[in-house]
């Protein structure tokens, strides 16, 4: 029988492996199907490869002796493990999980498991993790990270990177245009009477935290707006309560938060504090998660097309991990203005 090449070496490596030896391998699999254990390799690594009918033979066999492909024997004699890193600055904010499911989804298309990791929004920690993570995967997908452009760079040296939500030179990047979401939003305040407004912004270390203010500056200069950029504090409702009392003291009549979560701090403090929403202050979040039209008055937004920045960066990953090319990052994910009940005619 001719030499498959890393197939053989596959079985091989799994044959040596640390399994107990009462563990259902390859050849198991093979004698119950009928066929040849390199055909049962290629049958559950490579869909398509062998016939229909075979295959679904070779699945059901596998599935009655729940036999499970090991990644790690496949990643000795490939160099692969089918596995893609996800690197997030924060589990629990729900812009994420928009992000996390059409990375999964585009993720599984190919056949490839995602596993995720998050860095507590610390720099330091984030690239630690990154570098863990860089031992036991193909590829690494970074979404709003706070590292430096240095080192996603040096990650990318190592193997395939892409980043969501941030622009690095040299390195795969998928960035929504956020000029047409934030045009939306400068109209409508200024059809509302708004010539003081406040912009909240996020970490100090955020990429889009800076993009956002800087075209914020450039839509309300040409609006003729006075626009304040205020102190940045952290993405999250806390964050938001921390900033309610220099809002406040601004003169602002509307407010546009980083994100959802400030806005959403935001109301809460200053509600709390007899100021009323709209009819005192406006407010505008961005990324319209789950939940932002749970708030009374329901938040006005910018919504972000989260789950097709996960889909289209993973899809674009996978290509520099399977056939070695970059993908020209030119999708078409513009933001759009979500007009709810926070915004309101300027107090005056």
């Amino acid at each position: 029988m001719a030499d498959d090449g890393p197939i053989d070496a596959e079985m091989r490596a799994e044959r040596a492996s640390d399994a107990p030896a009462e563990s259902v391998t390859i050849y198991d699999v093979a004698k119950l199907a009928g066929v040849n254990p390199s055909t049962v390799s290629r049958a559950l690594n490579r869909p398509g490869r062998v016939n229909a009918v075979t295959e679904r033979r070779i699945r059901a066999a596998a599935e009655s002796l729940n036999y499970h492909v090991n990644p790690m024997a496949r990643a000795l004699p490939t160099g692969r493990t089918s596995i893609i890193g996800l690197v997030v600055s924060d589990i629990t904010n729900p812009v994420f999980f928009d992000v996390i499911r059409g990375a999964e989804a585009a993720a599984t298309r190919a056949g490839y498991t995602l596993v995720l990791t998050e860095s507590e929004e610390s720099e330091e920690r984030e690239y630690e993790r990154a570098l863990q993570m860089l031992r036991m995967v193909d590829g690494l997908l970074l979404a709003t990270p706070r590292m430096s452009d240095d080192q996603i760079r040096a990650l990318a040296r190592q193997k395939p990177v892409a980043v969501v939500n941030r622009l690095v030179e040299d390195v795969l990047s998928v960035v929504p245009d956020v000029q047409h979401g934030i045009a939306e939003a400068v109209r409508h305040l200024r059809s509302l009477g708004h010539s003081r407004i406040a912009y909240v912004p996020g970490p100090a270390l955020s990429w889009m935290a800076r993009h956002r203010g800087e075209l914020l500056a450039q839509r309300c200069e040409w609006a003729h707006i006075e626009l304040l950029q205020l102190p940045p504090v952290a993405p999250t409702v806390v964050g938001g309560r921390n900033a309610a009392m220099a809002v406040r003291d601004s003169g602002a009549t509307a407010v546009i938060a980083y994100n959802d979560l400030i806005a959403i701090g935001l109301m809460q403090e200053l509600v709390e504090t007899g100021i009323r929403i709209p009819a005192d202050i406006s407010v505008l979040g961005f990324d319209d998660i789950f939940g932002a039209d749970f708030t009374s008055p329901p938040l006005t937004t910018v919504k972000s097309p989260l789950r097709e920045e996960g889909d289209h960066a993973m899809a674009a990953l996978l290509s520099r991990v399977t056939e070695g090319t970059i993908p020209t990052v030119g999708f078409d994910l513009a933001t759009s203005l979500v007009v709810r009940g926070s915004t309101g005619t300027a107090a005056g």
